[in-house]
C-alpha cells in the first residue's frame, strides 16, 4: 500500500498564477518535502509536516472543485515516487495536468501528456549548479523551462544558456524576476534587449492578492481521514 502514499502539504483552488496557462482556475496539490533551498523559496512551510494519503484520499478530495487544471507542485513533487502514480490516474480521469519541478530530479518517468514545468536554478538562487542536464531528453514540446532570477547575474547566465542551447527553439522558456527581490521592469528591458523570443511572467496570483487556503471541508476530510490521522510533526531543519 505504500506505494501508493503520497505526503500532501495542502490542496486548494486558486488562479494559475505562472506558465503559459497563468489566468486559468488551477486546483493545486502541494508535495511535502523538498531537498533544495533556494533563497527566494515563498513555500518553506512545506519543507516539513504534511498529511499521509492515498491516490485516492487525494482524487477525492479535489473533485470538490468544478477545475479541470490541476498542478502538482511542492516542495519537489518527484520525491515521492507515488506522485507518478498520482498523474497516471489524473490524466485517466479527464484532467488537464501540470507539474512544477525543481530540475534537479529525472523527469524520465513523468507521463509525457503531463505538461511539466521545469526549474534551471540560476547562480545566485542558492540552489546551483542543482540540474539534471539528461531532462533535456525528456521534455515534450508542450513543456516549459523556467529560470528564477535575483540579479543581473542570473539574467546573463540564463539568457547565454538560452540562447546557447537554444532552449528557446524548442520549448516555451519563462522568466520570472524573484518576488520582490528583482524589478520587473528592468528584467523587461533585458528581455527586450537581447532580442530572444522568451516569456516574462510574474506570479499573478501575487499580484492579485489570492489567499491561497484550503477548503474547510478538505482540511475537515485530511485531519480525520488521511493515514496518520493527524499532521505529521515538523523535525526541524
Amino acid at each position: 500500500m505504500t506505494h501508493s502514499i503520497i505526503t500532501v502539504h495542502e490542496i486548494y483552488c486558486s488562479i494559475q498564477g505562472e506558465s503559459s496557462l497563468a489566468g486559468y482556475p488551477c486546483i493545486f496539490i502541494r508535495t511535502t518535502g523538498c531537498h533544495l533551498r533556494c533563497v527566494y523559496c515563498d513555500t518553506t512551510e512545506a519543507f516539513y509536516g504534511g498529511y499521509r494519503m492515498t491516490i485516492g484520499d487525494i482524487l477525492r478530495a479535489i473533485r470538490r472543485y468544478p477545475v479541470r487544471l490541476v498542478e502538482i507542485t511542492g516542495g519537489e513533487p518527484l520525491l515521492q515516487p507515488a506522485v507518478i502514480l498520482l498523474m497516471e490516474r489524473l490524466l485517466d480521469e479527464g484532467y488537464q495536468v501540470m507539474l512544477e519541478t525543481s530540475g534537479d530530479r529525472s523527469i524520465k518517468d513523468v507521463p509525457p501528456r503531463v505538461i511539466k514545468i521545469v526549474d534551471i536554478k540560476c547562480p545566485d538562487s542558492g540552489a546551483f549548479p542543482h540540474f539534471h542536464y539528461p531532462n533535456f531528453r525528456w521534455l515534450m514540446p508542450w513543456d516549459q523551462l523556467k529560470f528564477v532570477v535575483r540579479t543581473d547575474r542570473d539574467v546573463r547566465w540564463a539568457l547565454d544558456l538560452t540562447r546557447v542551447l537554444g532552449l528557446h527553439e524548442q520549448w516555451t522558456v519563462l522568466f520570472s524576476p524573484a518576488h520582490g527581490e528583482y524589478p520587473p521592469e528592468r528584467l523587461a528591458r533585458f528581455l527586450m534587449k537581447s532580442g530572444l523570443p522568451v516569456r516574462l511572467q510574474i506570479q499573478l496570483h501575487k499580484v492579485i492578492g489570492l489567499k491561497e487556503t484550503m477548503d474547510p471541508e478538505i482540511l475537515r476530510d485530511l485531519k480525520l481521514n488521511s493515514i496518520s490521522k493527524e499532521r505529521l510533526p515538523d523535525r526541524g531543519r
